[in-house]
């Protein structure tokens, strides 16, 4: 049966026993494979076989109660107000509603930033009426007084945002686990005959990765009738094979502060639980040949690469390494992923945790630390970069590193090079001057300058050098032409370097 399940099935049936879904379908299904073989429970069975029984029907039997195409499907009342009974019965896809509730239903996974009120339409499959690709599904409701003026007392989060809004989601028709919103193709939302926004698609910046739209809740409410006029919705679809099922929430949506705030007041750890944490991880083990003595932990944020402000991590995270809880919410509010940004593992709203004792390290330490490390007795020590050593070096004036002066001319005409010959005198050291060099009392470059001269060959050098070994021939040098001059102001012989 595992094997003979597509992309999604594998993906619904790991999804559903708490394992990764992402990879290829070879990996999906040796997962599943091994899954099946460890852990040989009922619910895994069940879930098997629900899913190859919805591809792979066993019996005509069968068939009425798996609710197939075509066939009325079974909704609950969408409103109990005596305009709608007196009209006739509510109904979906147009299709009548029959009496009979549905056994089960398609379960959406909650929001942190949406809080549902009230259900105005529960999870209801999408009908293809005929074999068109592009399909027309409607939904009729009515908002109660009371909901009315939920809508209309709530605060503005923004201008013409409201805090209490009603929304549509959609969603794979799957009743195994929870299921994330998902749009299907060429989705377009007609709320009483007005065409509503719905959110794009995020352009990528990877080569050869196809723009992703982000699935959120669609927000209807300005375009809703608050009063007991019906509401017609009207969802335009693409008809691919794929199963889809829409429902209508009356929600309170919350900001990033918000979250923020209760972040704050339900979730925070304290200084002594992270030092137990600590503790744990650089306990010594008698097994391991390697024995770690020290954790490191950088303080700023790799959503941001600044400081950390607030620092948080998800508790399911085995890291010690925390990002900034503000930002992280304020991202998840405009591209909702809750992804942890160190280990790309999920990072839900109810596992995220404020560190307490990293948040009194980042009050002690100055903003030049920007690493600590911890230690097994549960202390920590800050570690200073190379970035500080590099501004003690740019503070003193001694360079650390040879410095090559190009001749620079002087007043004179003559070349500092010729200075520090005259001066230095030290032939021996590694000097190759001009033999008609004398000494003087002129300024002079650092100790320790050695003269290059640049502008000889090979045969120069040798007549140099036998010239530079032998210190009595100073009647010879006397003798020795002067040295060229170009169309500079100064000779270009020598080159001192320092």
């Amino acid at each position: 049966m595992v094997k003979s399940f597509r992309v999604s099935d594998l993906q619904t049936l790991l999804a559903s026993m708490g394992r990764s879904k992402s990879g290829l379908k070879q990996d999906l299904v040796g997962r599943a494979l091994r899954l099946v073989q460890t852990e040989y429970s009922p619910e895994l069975l069940k879930n098997v076989r629900q899913l190859y029984e919805s591809r792979f029907p066993k019996s005509a039997a069968w068939l009425p109660a798996r609710r197939p195409e075509g066939v009325p499907v079974a909704y609950s009342s969408l409103s109990s107000s005596p305009s709608l009974t007196s009209q006739g019965p509510d109904y979906l896809n147009g299709i009548s509603k029959p009496l009979h509730p549905p056994a089960a239903e398609v379960r959406l996974v909650p929001l942190p930033f949406y809080q549902t009120l009230e259900t105005l339409l529960p999870p209801t499959e999408l009908i293809a009426h005929n074999s068109e690709k592009l399909q027309d599904s409607q939904c009729i409701f009515e908002l109660t007084p009371l909901q009315a003026d939920q809508i209309r007392n709530a605060s503005e989060l923004r201008p013409g945002i409201r805090s209490v809004q009603v929304v549509l989601r959609i969603c794979y028709s799957d009743l195994i686990g929870v299921q994330e919103d998902q749009y299907p193709p060429n989705i377009a939302v007609k709320v009483n005959q007005s065409y509503c926004h719905v959110p794009g698609y995020y352009p990528s910046n990877k080569p050869g990765v196809e723009p992703r739209r982000p699935c959120r809740p669609i927000n209807i409410t300005p375009w809703l009738h608050l009063s007991s006029v019906p509401n017609r919705v009207t969802i335009t679809w693409g008809n691919f094979g794929k199963r889809y099922s829409v429902a209508v929430y009356l929600v309170r949506v919350f900001t990033a502060a918000d979250l923020f705030n209760r972040l704050k007041l339900c979730s925070v750890e304290s200084a002594e639980r992270c030092r137990e944490r600590i503790q744990d991880k650089l306990r010594f083990d008698p097994e391991s040949e390697i024995a770690t003595t020290g954790l490191r932990v950088s303080l700023i944020c790799p959503l941001v690469k600044m400081r950390l402000g607030v620092p948080c991590r998800v508790l399911t995270c085995a890291h010690l390494q925390c990002f900034d809880a503000v930002f992280f919410l304020q991202m998840n509010e405009k591209k909702p992923t809750w992804t942890c940004p160190v280990c790309d593992k999920p990072a839900p709203f109810e596992l995220l945790t404020i560190d307490g004792l990293l948040s009194e390290i980042l009050k002690e330490t100055s903003e030049e630390i920007e690493e600590i490390e911890y230690l097994t007795d549960g202390s920590w020590r800050p570690i200073r970069d190379d970035k500080e050593k590099d501004r003690e070096r740019e503070r003193s004036n001694t360079p650390e590193y040879p410095v090559v002066d190009m001749c620079i001319p002087e007043a004179n005409g003559h070349s500092p090079a010729h200075s520090s010959t005259s001066q230095s005198g030290r032939s021996g050291s590694g000097s190759v001057g001009m033999p008609g060099a004398t000494g003087g009392s002129a300024a002079a470059p650092a100790a320790g300058g050695v003269v290059v001269d640049l502008t000889l060959d090979s045969s120069s050098e040798e007549e140099g050098g036998e010239a530079g070994g032998d210190s009595d021939d100073t009647e010879d040098s006397a003798d020795s032409p002067a040295p060229k001059r170009g169309r500079y102001n100064y000779d270009k012989d020598l080159v001192t370097a320092y």
